[in-house]
This record gives C-alpha cells, structure tokens and sequence, in this order.
C-alpha cells in the first residue's frame, strides 16, 4: 500500500470494528515491511517523519479499539513497565558454545579431524561472519514471536521476552512458517548506533560505552523495556534447532528458510566444498571486515550437512562439527606527536598520546590515554616515537609500545608537569600514600577538577541530572555560576537562559531534573561527591553500614574500616575528605537544599536477602556492574573484596587469581554464573 493511501485513509474515523481492524492489520503490515526495508535491508522507501505518523495512526486506533492490541502489534516494540527480574527459561535444545581457532593450521586440523568423524567423506562447509554480539534463543508458535532467552549457562538462561520486542529488525510474526520454531540469533549493535548513545552520554557528562558487544550485554539485561527501545539493538538469526515440520539436510537451504519466513539472516555467507575455499573466504574478510557497520571477531565454520552433523556429535562444551575461527587483535604503528595533560575531578593529572592520526579497526585513531607518569616512564614512551597501537575488542585505543629501532635522535622525554595545566596551582603526589601514582592539582578550586567533578555529581550513575554535558558545565564554571554542586540548586530558567544555546525549554527540563535529583537517595550522594577511592560500591557500603550522612561524617577510621570493602587507606581518604571545612560546608549547604542524607530502607524480600556476592570475572549476563545491579534488586549485597563476611564469590571467564585464592583461604563458597542465576530465580543456592 503506497504511503499517500494510508494517510488519506487515516484522516478518516474508524466508523466500526471491522473496519478499525482492517486498516490495523494493514497498516501493522505495512509498518513491519518498512522494519525490514530500514533494519534488516538497508534501504528505506520513506522518511522517518512518514513512518512516524503511520505508527501514530496505529497507536490510535489501539485506544478506540483495545483489542487490537496483540503482543504481535508494531506498537509493542516500543518497551511496557520495568520487570522486577528474568525468570529462568531451560532452553528445549542445549545453547552450547563453540572451540576458537587462530591460525590456517588450526582450521586444517578441524578439517582433518571432521574428515576422519565421517570415514574420509569430504563435507561441505558454510561460512559465517561471527557477529560480535549476544547470543539468544527465539521461539514461534502459529507464526507468532512468544519467548526469547539468553545462553546463561547452555543450559538455562534468563527470560528476555520484553526486551527482544523492542529490537525492530525481529519480526513479530512470521509468513508460512511451522507451528513450532526454536531459533538461534545473536544480538548486536551497529557502529552507528554506539556513536549516536555516546554523543549522548557526552552531552550527559556520562563515561562513553566502551564497545558495542559490552553495550548489547547491559543493555539486555537492563529492567526497564523502555530504555532498551531507546537503544536500537539489531539482530541476525543463524540457525533452527526445533521444528514441528521436518527441515532441509542442508544448513545453507535452513539459512533461506529462515529468510523466507521473515527472519533476518546475514547476507555474507559462503558455501565452500573443502577446506581450501573456507581458507580463502577467511583470507578475503580479514580486510573487508572493517567495511562492515557493526562488529564482527572473525567466522564461524560449519559443516553443511545435518545428517553429518548427527555423526559427528558434540563434545560436553561444543559441537565438533564447528568452529569459529578468530581474527587476532589488531595492531597498527604510528607518531607519537605529542603528550598533553588532562585534569580530572579528584585533580589527578592524566598523560594523553597525541598520535600522527591512523585507521585501524576500522575507525582513526588520534588520541590514547596514557594513564600515568609511571606507565609512560615503564614504557619508556618518547615524543616523536613510532608507537604500536591496539584496538582489540575495545573501542578506546592503547599504546603498547614504542618501536626502538625507528626511535629519532631528537625523541624528547615526557616530562611530568610541575604545575596545573588549567589553573598553574603547583602539582605533587599524597605525601600520606606511598603507593600514589598519580600527580595531582592541589587547588580545589582549579576550573579543570570544578567541571569534572560537576560532571561526576550530574552522571547517570551518581545524581542523574539529565542535559547537564559537558559543554553546559563548561560555560557554567567559566561564567562563575557554579562552583560547587550545591550551587546547582540555586539555578534558575532566567540564569540559563542566558547561556549560549540554551532555549527556554531546556532551560526548564535542566531545573526539574536538578529539583528531582535532591530524591536520590545517601549511597547515589556518596558516590556524586567524589570522595578519592568511593567508588559506586564501597559508596553503597557506607550508606547501608551507617544510614545516616551525619553518622559516616561522624565515623572514626576504626570504625570506616569495620564496613566490608574498606581498607585503611579508604577509612583514611573518607576522613580526609570529611575533616575539610570546604566540604563540611558543601554537605550543610546539599542539606539546606533539600537533598536525602539518609538511606533506602533496605528490603526485607527477594530471594537472595542476607547474602553478599564477590563478582570476579566476565559475565555472559553482561558487564559486572549491571549484574551487581540486578543483585541488589533481588534484595542482596554486593562487594568488590573476599571477606570473612562474603557469602559468594561469583566466578565467570578469564578471573583473576587473588580474590579467588583468598576466597578458599577464607573458605567462601565459590561459584559459576550458572550457580548465581538459579539464586536469581529463587531455586536455591548453590550445591
């Protein structure tokens, strides 16, 4: 149906139900081919203005007519009411993961070893890019979409059905298909759309999402539908695992099928008959892979044959008739042109890489982070220097090194300034910690450390004031209208208004969020206050060990470092920061305004109430920090320590041994995500 009927035909009423619902199922169909067409195509036919009033169209006939509102509508991708938790989903086919190969000896050893599984019968192979994402189990029945799950453990993984709705490129409803699918896929974020959220969180003052898979991860497992919607997640399906009608020997004509129906299959695939023709499409996308606009860490290689698939079998862990072969880190050499020194909100001096700009991973690179004087002099870094930079899988690029034998006569040494950069306030090291790397200003009020820590107060994880960026800060600390958070709160619409590119109405917005922000509860103030080493848990710690602002400010260092996770040198930068003048008067003056000082009430329910969780590890459930989220609303505690008082240490891939090894001196229970998600459930704690 061309656009220009739909909107004549909307201008009328719907006179009756039948009619409501003819032009809804229209109008639904129309609006998922323009899914497809801008999602899964890469061609759109209308503008999204066109496309918003169709979906407006739809919306309105939902409210006439409430029964036109089916799980399956348009309509409900756009996220309902935040979930309290994912219950557990056991997946009808086991999710199982995959053996990595780096090298062509590697993939020829796998084509030996399928070879000599089949009696020396020569398989056919079909290559796929490995999307760099999430994977996730889909099921249909009678064509429609009615459950979507994570791997967790390949056994069992968390019910993400509200979330899945929101990606637009997954159909709702398949054509002609089976009455029973189960269907593999993995979710994923393009380059663009990772961009387009940091460009928001700059403006936010918030830290940038790091890669796109990190984000798809959280951003799944975030509890509130309405924000994953505003996240634009893509999607491609790859496999069927359970069918009610029988399927295709053949997993290339299994790729079509699922096209056929309506599903989104990756276009780059390739069948090859042996083992040379899948080494030459490795070859092939080793440089077209930077072409593509999301990300992908190598291809999977799988035999074509279901029937061979079944002889061969699987291992406990993974199939053994795939494999995925992985591109290693890529690496990239450049000039070192210059180090330049950024100021942050605890006056911590930071050494930057100005690099000669360079493509790699598919993006230029033109800055790096040094971290600090003691890496730079480790490294032996020098200005003028050809440097290697990596990018593996994250998007913020490191230095690993400088190149000796291209190093110039004339190379010039970093040298660590002797003052500010911002303010020229003299700079040094805490004489009170020997362990200090970092230099620092020592002027709090140098503007630098002003804008960073306005900008800490405002993030989304410590006061949450939406549309106070970075820009915003800037003008507010140069125009001498902020120097503190607490004079935040004395902001007004006129006062903003006169700040370049500031209207009315952001004006305003800007003054509710500050005036909703005095709600935040102690724990989000601890951390918005930026007190050296309070990170987001030790300052949830505090808040629930001493409930009251006046307590902690109170609390002696015996008595800090009775709270799980703080140590002496903690305890000792929490009496620092309270014993100074300036920030007890902040504090009175944050008081005077309205804001909490005291705590949340903790909970009384939820299956893991009474238990602490050390996380050490990578999470197939997503980034640490949302899993410790997801903890703490089911009523548990967190720690970043192995103490006496620690219930569990979580432990996921690639740990590190420290925590592990003081856990089994200490005698925690350790455990595995899996272990962890069935407490989540509420099916008890770990055997």
């Amino acid at each position: 149906m061309a656009f220009d009927q739909l909107e004549l035909f909307s201008q009328e009423d719907a006179r009756t139900p039948e009619s409501a619902r003819s032009e809804h199922a229209r109008l639904a169909a129309e609006i998922e081919r323009h899914n497809r067409l801008y999602y899964v195509e890469a061609r759109p036919e209308i503008s999204d203005e066109a496309y918003d009033r169709l979906m407006r169209r739809l919306i309105e006939l939902e409210e006439q007519f409430p029964d036109l509102r089916t799980p399956d509508s348009p309509t409900q991708r756009v996220g309902g009411e935040p979930l309290k938790g994912f219950s557990q989903v056991i997946h009808s086919v086991p999710m199982l993961s995959m053996d990595n190969t780096y090298q062509a000896g590697e993939l020829l050893e796998f084509d030996r070893r399928v070879r000599e599984g089949l009696g020396s019968e020569q398989p056919k192979y079909v290559v796929e890019l490995k999307i760099d994402g999430v994977s996730v189990s889909l099921r249909y029945e009678a064509g429609a979409f009615i459950r979507a799950a994570t791997r967790g453990d390949g056994t069992r993984g968390d019910d993400i059905t509200q979330n899945a709705r929101t990606i637009r490129s997954l159909p709702l409803r398949l054509k002609d298909a089976p009455d029973l699918l189960e269907i593999r896929g993995e979710v994923y974020m393009t380059y663009a759309e990772l961009e387009r959220l940091n460009k928001i969180r700059e403006k936010e003052g918030l830290e940038p999402f790091r890669n796109p898979r990190n984000t798809t991860a959280g951003t799944l497992k975030l509890l509130d539908p309405g924000l994953v919607a505003e996240r634009r997640l893509s999607l491609w399906t790859y496999d069927v695992v359970e069918s009610s009608d029988p399927l295709p020997d053949s997993h290339a004509e299994i790729l079509c099928l699922l096209e056929r129906w309506g599903l989104p299959v990756n276009p780059h695939r390739a069948i090859c008959a042996d083992i040379d023709e899948v080494l030459t499409v490795c070859e092939a996308w080793w440089e077209k892979r930077h072409e593509l606009p999301y990300p992908i860490d190598g291809l999977v290689i799988k035999v074509d044959s279901r029937a061979q698939r079944e002889r061969l079998g699987a291992t406990a862990k993974a199939p053994r008739w795939a494999v995925a072969f992985k591109y290693p880190a890529e690496t990239a050499r450049t000039l070192l042109k210059d180090v330049t020194f950024q100021v942050g909100k605890t006056g911590a001096i930071t050494p930057v890489a100005e690099l000669e700009p360079v493509l790699l991973a598919g993006t230029v690179v033109k800055r790096a982070s040094l971290h600090n004087f003691q890496e730079v002099e480790r490294k032996d870094l020098r200005v003028g220097d050809t440097v290697e930079v990596q990018k593996a899988a994250e998007i913020i690029p490191q230095v690993l090194r400088y190149i000796p034998e291209l190093r110039p006569p004339d190379a010039r040494p970093v040298i660590p300034p002797e003052v500010c950069p911002s303010c020229g306030s003299p700079v040094g090291k805490d004489p009170d910690d020997p362990t200090e790397v970092f230099i620092r200003c020592l002027n709090l009020s140098c503007p630098a450390q002003i804008r960073e820590r306005l900008l800490h107060y405002a993030s989304r994880r410590a006061m949450d004031i939406t549309g106070l960026g970075e820009a915003l800060a800037e003008q507010l600390v140069q125009n001498g209208i902020v120097r503190t958070p607490a004079d935040l709160y004395r902001l007004d619409v006129e006062t903003l208004c006169g700040l370049d590119r500031m209207a009315e109405k952001s004006a305003r917005n800007l003054v509710d969020a500050i005036q909703a922000s005095k709600a935040r509860p102690l724990s989000r103030l601890l951390f918005a206050l930026g007190i050296r080493m309070v990170g987001e848990q030790t300052a949830a710690d505090l808040a629930r060990h001493f409930r009251t602002m006046d307590a902690l400010m109170a609390a002696e260092i015996d008595a800090l470092c009775r709270v799980d996770g703080v140590g002496e040198r903690v305890a000792r930068s929490i009496r620092q920061f309270f014993a100074l003048p300036a920030n007890r008067e902040l504090i009175e003056q944050l008081r005077q305004a309205g804001l909490r000082m005291d705590a949340d009430t903790e909970r009384t329910g939820g299956p893991l109430v009474g238990k602490t969780f050390v996380i050490i590890g990578t999470l197939e459930m997503g980034p640490r920090d949302a899993a410790q989220e997801r903890i703490r609303a089911l009523g548990g505690q967190t720690a970043d320590t192995v103490t006496k008082r620690t219930s569990f240490l979580v432990v996921g891939s690639d740990p590190g041994s420290t925590k592990l090894e003081k856990a089994r001196k200490l005698g925690v229970p350790i455990i595995t995500e899996a272990d962890l998600s069935r407490m989540m459930s509420g099916d008890g704690e770990s055997s």
